[in-house]
């Protein structure tokens, strides 16, 4: 089972991706974090196979957070989240290590598309 961290500062977006990955044999989310100084922390304590990571975010950002995360352990699997219009900053992600993005509002295929793609 691999194990995922949801990160945003949204509990509702948060909710949103552990109610689609509930029913999931093959995920088990692990911990939650609402900005990205807490994501760095929550990699370091659970070590999980993979992250969905917000972009917009208080305290650090998604882009900041990747970036700590990828120096951390150059093999992470981060899975970036944005609204529409972040193109730009999707881009920036790619490029910072992220392995995929996925748009919000979530469709639950999407997410267990981008996920299973780094099983």
């Amino acid at each position: 089972m691999k194990k995922i961290l949801v990160v945003d500062d949204a509990m509702f977006m948060r909710t949103m991706i552990k109610n689609i990955l509930k029913d999931s044999s093959e995920y088990e989310v692990v911990a939650e974090a609402e900005n990205g100084k807490e994501a760095v922390e929550k990699y370091q304590e659970h070590q999980p196979d993979i992250v969905t990571l917000d972009i917009t975010m208080p305290e650090m950002d998604g882009l900041e957070a990747l970036k700590n995360i990828i120096g951390m352990d150059k093999g992470a699997k981060v899975i970036m989240c944005s609204a529409m219009g972040q193109q730009g900053m999707v881009l920036d992600a790619i490029k910072n290590g992220a392995k995929d993005f996925i748009v919000k509002p979530f469709q639950a295929d999407r997410v267990l598309e981008a996920l299973g793609k780094l099983s």
